[in-house]
């Protein structure tokens, strides 16, 4: 699989390293159900069939931060964008 860097240009998969889903959002620790919530945040993960938005490190280039939307069920990439906030 190859993925498209926006500094780079289409990288081997070697190159980077995978953080996770992108649409996961860190519970607040202060929460009234923050036990709870933390163990979903942890433990109890969407499986997606189809579009799924994750992290990607550009680890082996230029260190950027993507957000990659890609198809689970072809690996087909169907976008890959510099995550908020990434500085090459």
């Amino acid at each position: 699989m190859r993925l498209p860097c926006p500094y780079c240009g289409s990288r081997d998969l070697s190159e980077f390293t995978y953080l996770g889903d992108a649409k996961l959002k860190r519970p607040n620790p202060d929460g009234e159900n923050a036990a709870a919530e933390f163990f979903d945040y942890a433990y109890l993960r969407d499986n997606p069939a189809g579009p799924h938005k994750e992290f990607w490190y550009h680890a082996q280039g230029c260190r950027s931060w993507l957000t990659v939307e890609r198809d689970t069920r072809t690996h087909e990439i169907l976008s890959a964008v510099l995550s908020s906030g990434a500085k090459a």
